[in-house]
């Protein structure tokens, strides 16, 4: 009786519990729609309409990756996939059999003397074929059910989605139809349940099957990083961080007024956020107002500046061991690039003289391959001079440098550096120079930024916005490929930008540098320059198309194997900032 009474008491809070819980509020209530309504050919399902279509032929060849443009539709769609492998003895038995009828039926033919029928002949030697790479090993046979579930707001956009889909399809020979009378049916199938309610199925072996895997995806989206965009492909969106890249390198070409200054300094002014150095050589004036709405530094180069930067300067390399590598002999390498640019050119003589000026121009101030020594104050440009007068043979080359330490730039060239960087944003500007000067003066800026990354290891981004101007000498060029080559180590990232695309990929140094970025990024391009593009990327002729049609802020984007087609997008602030379109800059200034 104790035991029946202990029964019983169970049973009651059993019940009381299961009355309970009957009253709470569960995750099923909170997800249900508000209605699920069952038609012929269709559900709706709250505020979507539904629809179910399922794949009943294949052609005789299936190419790989036949889905990838279903997938890239920009429509919501649910794919169902089941997969089941075939008992193989029975599956040889099967074909067996019906080897023997498609004997049987040519034979027919040939005793009624008709024409040989090539289907026959075509399924006896499909048939035989597959039971030899059956018996071998080398294929296997699966039952394959594919299903697709379309939403869509309206009725009308749902069928017109639906034969969009059929028409997509069927252009491949894949041939579908709507689940009538079971659309409950083909929904549950489609649903991360593993039921298929709907069970139709068709055989294919390995290698068919195998084409059958979505191996393309439109998708570019990680846990980190900063948001570059929308996808276009299916209004997703483009969150990814450079850094977590083989490289965090990038380039970007675009013509005139395509957006890609703004697109770039928008990346700047989002990596800002997350503490990321940021620094840019500037050749129309475009990111002042960046830099001052961060509180960076902008700093103008040019021949009345007060901002002077020392070619001669040493690294100051906090891990010599990392590189093994002599900091003096890389600077007289990088300054032999210097003055070659700065004579128009150097004959072998002349480059060997100067290879021994240099060594005893550092000489002349107690530096030597000693780090220790390598802490005294630089030469200056006026210390080679020196030494190039007293040497034989260099007296050419004393005078197409001589306007650098006594002629008109002489105030640029030949001074100690004035002025030290610090964190955030820095910008340098080079809108001033004479345009003969420019590819000096960024050669100078980029030689004296490496050294300052050198010496200390920090996530930073450095922008060489225009760099086709550096590709027109070929010791700049070769400077900024080793640039790219090298920055990985020192956390660097490079981008590069140009809106001269040919000019930039005939050099073979620019080529390499887009081989040794892991980002790119293509805007509207011209129809001149579109067949360069298409060579240098591989592209299909859907993204040619897409890059002549763009929109401002449209193109696409590239992150190690993946890219998609972006939209750049900017909240009001942001734009307020970065923008460069001269009418709204006017509209600002006036107060509207």
């Amino acid at each position: 009786m104790i035991f029946k009474r202990r029964d019983e008491s169970a049973d009651a809070t059993a019940e009381a519990l299961a009355t309970y819980q009957q009253g709470l509020t569960t995750t099923r209530d909170i997800i249900a729609p508000a209605d699920f309504i069952v038609s012929t050919n269709h559900l709706q399902l709250g505020s979507y309409y539904v629809r179910t279509l399922f794949v009943y032929a294949y052609p005789r060849y299936l190419s790989t990756n036949w889905l990838s443009p279903i997938i890239n539709y920009d429509a919501t769609m649910d794919i169902g996939m089941f997969i089941t492998p075939m008992n193989n003895g029975e599956v040889m038995n099967t074909l067996r059999r019906k080897l023997a009828q498609v004997e049987s039926s040519r034979q027919i033919v040939a005793e009624k003397g008709l024409v040989r029928d090539p289907e026959l002949d075509t399924a006896y030697g499909d048939i035989d074929t597959l039971r030899e790479e059956m018996a071998q090993g080398q294929t296997k046979l699966f039952q394959y059910a594919l299903y697709f579930t379309l939403y869509a707001k309206s009725l009308d956009e749902l069928t017109a989605l639906s034969k969009q889909l059929a028409a997509t399809l069927g252009g491949l020979l894949i041939y579908t139809k709507e689940s009538l009378v079971q659309m409950e049916q083909g929904f549950t199938s489609t649903l991360p349940l593993h039921l298929d309610q709907l069970g139709i199925v068709r055989n294919l072996d390995t290698g068919s099957l195998s084409t059958t895997f979505p191996f393309s995806s439109s998708e570019l989206t990680s846990d980190d990083g900063i948001l570059y965009g929308i996808n276009r492909h299916n209004d997703s969106l483009i969150l990814f961080d450079r850094f977590n890249l083989e490289n965090a390198n990038s380039t970007v070409f675009a013509t005139s007024g395509a957006g890609k200054s703004y697109m770039v300094k928008l990346e700047l002014l989002r990596y800002l956020m997350l503490g990321t150095d940021v620094i840019v050589i500037d050749p129309e004036d475009e990111y002042r107002k960046l830099a001052e709405a961060v509180g960076g530094s902008y700093l103008e180069i040019s021949l009345n500046s007060a901002k002077r930067i020392n070619p001669f300067d040493l690294p100051v390399v906090q891990n010599p061991d990392d590189e093994q590598e002599d900091a003096l002999r890389s600077t007289i390498t990088t300054l032999h690039g210097l003055i070659r640019l700065m004579a128009g050119g150097l004959t072998a003589e002349e480059d060997a003289i100067l290879d021994r000026a240099l060594k005893e121009t550092y000489a002349l101030k107690d530096i030597t391959e000693d780090p220790q020594t390598q802490q005294n104050p630089a030469p200056l440009m006026s210390d080679l001079i020196a030494v190039l007068g007293n040497l034989r043979g260099a007296e050419n080359l004393v005078l197409r440098l001589d306007k650098y330490v006594n002629g008109t730039f002489a105030s640029l060239f030949n001074q100690p550096t004035n002025f030290t960087l610090g964190g955030g944003m820095v910008v340098f500007s080079v809108r001033d120079l004479e345009e003969s000067l420019r590819p000096i003066a960024i050669y100078v800026i980029l030689n004296y930024i490496w050294n300052l990354v050198r010496s200390s290891l920090k996530r930073r981004i450095m922008v060489i916005d225009e760099a086709w101007w550096m590709m027109q000498y070929e010791d700049s060029a070769r400077f900024l490929y080793g640039l790219a080559k090298r920055a990985r180590k020192y956390y660097l990232g490079v981008t590069v930008i140009s809106q001269d695309v040919e000019d930039f990929l005939g050099s073979k140094y620019g080529k390499a540098v887009v081989s040794n970025s892991a980002m790119r990024m293509l805007l509207k391009q011209s129809t001149s320059s579109i067949e360069a593009v298409t060579e240098a990327f591989n592209l299909t002729e859907q993204e040619k198309y897409l890059l002549l049609n763009a929109d401002v802020g449209e193109g696409l984007f590239f992150a190690g194997l993946n890219h998609v087609s972006i939209k750049v997008v900017a909240s009001y602030t942001e734009d307020q900032i970065i923008t460069t379109d001269p009418k709204q800059l006017l509209a600002m200034q006036q107060g509207y």
